[in-house]
């Protein structure tokens, strides 16, 4: 048991009776939302005994495991030969560079061949990030000039990505503010940029989110799955005070999967989004 079911079970466990608008205001700070607190409320109001802190954490868990999708298929190489092309997308500060490459890294580690495009020319820090993430990582980085089109940058890593036989290109784009429409706009751009050497590209368009960011997050979901329809989420921050409970509302109230999570600052913390070890583990 971690982060979140820890402290919440040490804090009832040292006391004689349920403060209800504690747990209440508990579980709501955890991302879970009014709906779904009302309900983990209710059915424990319901079991009409004295509550203990493992009653709280198994209803919590239990009705979190309801709400989770189940398992996704890890991503696969194309039967054609074609680059899978996956587009990660998101705000500043999110975590969405480093993502980027932990992802790379996780398909490199299942055996397959991996490149990367530094598309957030906007900001000449975040192309050195995934350079220097590239290199750390053995994993080619295609870059552009300074200030370069995001769009050609993916077009020419692209191309890179068909020549060489990748079997997957990795997109990380600007973060983009998901108020500002002109930022949007320049991701249909990039998608169709994209389409032109593989019309059924990208593949698999993934929105970061910082899990303590809570429901700005769920904001930041809404606009961009707009701007750019989104496969996915991956969640990071997870080792901090991250309670991850988002991840439960915007696949609840926009049918948007976790993906992957992001558990810590090294290049291993990454791993596949499984419902089981997420709700007993992270949450």
């Amino acid at each position: 048991m971690a982060g979140f079911f820890k402290s919440l079970f040490n804090k009832i466990t040292n006391r004689a009776e349920i403060e209800w608008d504690d747990l209440e205001a508990d579980l709501i700070s955890a991302d879970l939302g009014i709906r779904l607190t009302t309900e983990i409320l209710d059915e424990l109001r319901g079991l009409g005994r004295q509550i203990s802190a493992d009653d709280v954490v198994d209803t919590t868990r239990r009705h979190l495991s309801k709400r989770l999708p189940d398992d996704t298929p890890a991503p696969r190489p194309r039967t054609d030969g074609k680059p899978f092309v996956i587009l990660v997308v998101g705000v500043n500060g999110t975590g969405k560079t480093t993502s980027s490459a932990k992802l790379g890294l996780w398909l490199k580690s299942q055996g397959h061949s991996v490149l990367l495009a530094a598309a957030d020319t906007f900001r000449a820090a975040a192309v050195e990030q995934l350079q220097r993430w590239g290199d750390r990582l053995v994993i080619p980085v295609v870059k552009g000039n300074p200030n370069a089109d995001p769009s050609s940058v993916c077009f020419n890593a692209h191309q890179k990505a068909i020549a060489s036989g990748a079997d997957f290109l990795i997109c990380d784009t600007a973060g983009r503010i998901h108020t500002r429409h002109n930022l949007m706009e320049e991701l249909g751009k990039i998608r169709r940029t994209i389409a032109k050497q593989d019309e059924s590209a990208p593949h698999l368009t993934l929105l970061v989110v910082d899990a303590t960011t809570g429901t700005n997050a769920l904001q930041q979901a809404k606009e961009f799955h707009k701007a750019s329809p989104l496969d996915g989420v991956i969640v990071t921050k997870l080792d901090g005070s991250g309670k991850g409970g988002i991840a439960v509302t915007i696949h609840e109230q926009l049918g948007i999967a976790p993906r992957f999570i992001g558990t810590g600052e090294e290049p291993g913390a990454f791993a596949i989004f499984r419902k089981e070890s997420f709700v007993r583990d992270i949450l």
